[in-house]
């Protein structure tokens, strides 16, 4: 575990305190590391696999069918095998 001394300003030791109470957390130290847990999972994105980014590459170069109405769209989907 590492230690840190951190120079709180008055709102921001009032926060720590209501979030101590709110969530049942025995000291600032606790309240501090739900912040930093909370805050890092929005802020830091997680990576993506790497079947779901070959599957990404895969998407992108496939071609769809270009229509030259609305009604040749409508046509295909008529005509189109279940």
């Amino acid at each position: 575990m590492v230690q840190a001394i951190i120079n709180l300003g008055e709102h921001e030791d009032r926060i720590l305190n209501i979030l101590k109470g709110k969530f049942g957390l025995k000291n600032k130290s606790d309240a501090v590391n739900l912040v930093i847990e909370k805050y890092g999972e929005e802020f830091l994105e997680p990576e993506l696999r790497p079947e779901y980014v070959n599957k990404l590459k895969k998407i992108k170069r496939q071609k769809g069918k270009q229509f030259k109405s609305v009604y040749g769209l409508k046509k295909h989907i008529e005509n189109a095998k279940v």
